[in-house]
């Protein structure tokens, strides 16, 4: 197993991935669904909507519970879930965010990709991230 694969396992053994469906579940129970894929990917295939695009690089400090740039709604107690193209990136990304103090971080299974394979609603266009 290569060292990437290795910290991929790990990540993933302390999430409760959701699938698609279960995605969907959740954010209508009032999760929030954040986009961290690069604008060419979210103009290219579209977006989830009701998400809020994070950009990878702003992630931890826009959602974790102490950090003075949080976005308002994120609290220790939130449910996050973590989009990226195909589910690893989004592992990784909510495996840190767990350790930052939200345990309610997980990734959708399969990312972007899967949730529009599922036949699940998707909006045309690429919105701007959070600054």
């Amino acid at each position: 197993m290569s060292a990437v694969d290795a910290l991929l396992a790990k990540a993933r053994s302390g999430l409760d991935r959701a699938g698609p469906a279960r995605a969907r579940e959740l954010q209508d129970a009032g999760a929030l669904i954040v986009d961290i894929r690069p604008h060419a990917n979210r103009a290219a295939e579209g977006e989830i909507p009701g998400s809020v695009v994070v950009e990878r690089i702003h992630l931890e400090w826009r959602l974790a519970p102490d950090s003075e740039w949080r976005l308002p709604s994120v609290t220790a107690d939130s449910t996050v879930i973590v989009v990226c193209n195909e589910g690893y990136s989004s592992s990784l990304a909510a495996a840190d965010l767990q350790r930052l103090g939200l345990p309610g971080a997980t990734d959708l299974e399969g990312g972007f990709r899967a949730w529009a394979a599922a036949g699940l609603p998707v909006i045309e266009g690429g919105s701007p991230a959070v600054p």
